[in-house]
């Protein structure tokens, strides 16, 4: 058996502990089933965006007619897309198969799914390793329901949808959360007939109410979008597939068809595929590896991070926890990540971006004041002709500090990030008002919402 003093399973965020150990002079063992990159580079974060980006250009052209443009798309090419999409992933590829092949001391590359075998040993393509220290970033999976007939259909999920080669005519998207809408955006925008069938009553259901609401009414105007219904059954025909759902509200069966379907109900952790039972590392009710706010498994120098813990679902958020991750696990001086400025965005049309508590979460334990403002309140939303997008502060009205912020809107992914940073620096109003804003700008809206704090 070879013995590690660090073994890192899983190649997304994982990455960065590797690079941590190997430049601190430990002998590093990576397991990785694959694709190298993980969810993020692989069928996450960057094919969705690589689609989404001219999805957006095709919006924003069929947009300019409100500000007295016309203009006309002539063609829309899926496979030049498609190929656009793939070709930085295979690239990444590349350049991590050589730096991989390269002769690096201490270091061993195994790929291949691996699981415990008993406390801090794997087995990996029939071979025993041990680590002094495991850390475990194996992600998250597509959630299948248990629907009557699906295994009988070839359903897309987040992860063979990249494989597509030629455009659907049209899709049933099961499921209404953030894979859903941004999947929802670039079919529609390309031409494909988009239903989304949503079990809640509302999309986005984690949201501010008021942006969920908006965000139904702006898909709605391109797409069907049914809100309470759960799905029962899917039916393979010869040239579509038929979807059955119950609408919760009367019981009553609605039927709907589709060339191809897409399952976007939720993740599903990898954890069980590691065989954590036979170390003692303990998993929550939903089968996510639980850790302490040290990222600590209920198993000595053993540690768990990203998708693989369920808690939030975000690079971003992996990579700080690898790395806190890692300084945990050679300092006695332990840290852990604030949770509390965790920036998401949800890339549809229109962006949506948050930070911090929701109205209805704060209002749990502070007494707080409630900002709004329209972008056409500030001279470069109007500008824009953007009538309905808004932002929306939460702040806690004795300390002033600031508990949330939520936006729906053109450019909500950058525009959230200056009350990140504020919130990240201890969240006074005072680290927003004290820079000076460019007018006339679109960050003005951040400012405008701050001044219209009211009492709830």
């Amino acid at each position: 058996m070879k013995k590690y003093d660090v073994v890192v399973i899983g190649s997304g965020s994982g990455g960065e502990i590797v690079d941590a150990a190997l430049m601190s002079g430990h002998s590093v063992a990576w397991i990785d089933k694959g694709p190298l990159g993980g969810t993020c580079l692989n069928v996450g974060c960057i094919p969705s965006k690589m689609l989404i980006y001219p999805a957006d250009r095709i919006m924003e052209i069929l947009d300019a007619d409100k500000l007295g443009i016309k203009v006309e798309i002539k063609e829309i090419d899926f496979k030049k897309i498609m190929d656009h999409m793939r070709k930085p992933i295979k690239e990444s590829h590349e350049h991590m198969s050589i730096a991989l092949k390269s002769s690096i001391e201490n270091f061993n590359y195994l790929k291949g799914e691996g699981y415990f075998i008993d406390d801090y040993k794997i087995m990996i393509n029939s071979e025993n390793i041990s680590g002094k220290k495991i850390f475990i970033g194996t992600g998250a999976r597509p959630l299948i329901p248990p629907i009557k007939g699906i295994e009988d259909v070839d359903y897309l999920t987040n992860e063979n949808v990249f494989n597509l080669k030629e455009k659907p005519e049209s899709m049933v998207i099961i499921g209404g959360g953030y894979i859903s809408a941004e999947f929802a955006h670039f079919f529609s925008a390309i031409g494909t007939n988009v239903t989304v069938l949503q079990r809640s009553d509302r999309l986005i259901a984690n949201s501010e109410p008021e942006i969920s609401k908006l965000l139904e009414k702006k898909m709605k105007q391109r797409m069907d979008v049914f809100t309470n219904i759960d799905v029962i059954e899917v039916e393979k025909k010869k040239t579509n597939v038929l979807v059955f759902g119950k609408d919760k509200k009367t019981d009553k069966i609605k039927e709907f068809a589709a060339s191809k379907i897409l399952i976007a109900t939720g993740r599903k952790s990898n954890a069980d595929l590691l065989k954590v039972e036979n170390t003692g590392v303990e998993l929550d009710s939903r089968g996510y590896i639980k850790v302490n706010e040290f990222l600590e498994t209920s198993k000595k120098n053993i540690w768990a991070f990203g998708d693989a813990t369920g808690k939030y679902m975000f690079k971003h958020v992996a990579n700080e926890e690898a790395m806190i991750a890692w300084r945990n696990a050679i300092s006695k001086d332990k840290t852990h990540l604030d949770y509390g400025a965790v920036p998401y965005a949800v890339f549809t049309h229109p962006q949506m971006a948050g930070v911090g508590l929701t109205e209805m979460q704060a209002k749990k334990s502070y007494d707080i004041l409630v900002g709004k403002a329209l972008y056409s309140d500030v001279a470069k939303g109007e500008a824009m002709a953007e009538l309905e997008g808004f932002a929306k502060a939460i702040v806690d009205k004795k300390e002033y500090k600031i508990l949330g912020f939520h936006i729906i809107g053109p450019y909500a992914p950058i525009l959230i990030q200056e009350v990140t940073n504020a919130m990240a620096l201890g969240g006074k109003l005072g680290y927003i008002g004290g820079g000076m804003h460019i007018h006339p700008a679109l960050p003005e809206l951040i400012l405008r919402t701050f001044g219209n704090l009211k009492e709830t």
